[in-house]
């Protein structure tokens, strides 16, 4: 057995955005965000123009998420069971019990 990474395609992950996947230039994301929704298009651009340079990478990043979110079947569906009560909440302090975190963790 090798130490090395398999070379076997992994499959795709429907939870990440690949870096191919949607948008690939800044004027594709003006463009894919005002057709979805006019209104994430004006917060990019008042995000990208607020930048500094250093951050400009990871404000586009976080638009191809919202782009994403906004344009994936299977968010639309996960929002709309939550809302029509058939997706189960778990309370918070469960969630932070599982993780050995407690109110003296916050």
């Amino acid at each position: 057995m090798s130490a090395l990474p398999s070379h076997e395609a992994q499959p795709a992950n429907p939870y990440r955005l690949r870096r191919d996947q949607g948008p690939q230039t800044v004027r594709e994301l003006r463009a894919a965000l005002g057709a979805v929704a006019p209104a994430d298009l004006v917060a990019f651009n008042e995000a990208l123009d607020a930048a500094r340079l250093d951050d400009v990478a990871q404000v586009v990043t976080e638009y191809r998420h919202v782009w994403a979110l906004r344009t994936r079947l299977e968010v639309s569906e996960a929002i709309s069971a939550a809302l029509a009560d058939t997706e189960p909440v778990v309370p918070a302090a469960e969630v932070f019990a599982r993780y050995g975190l407690g109110e003296s963790a916050a």
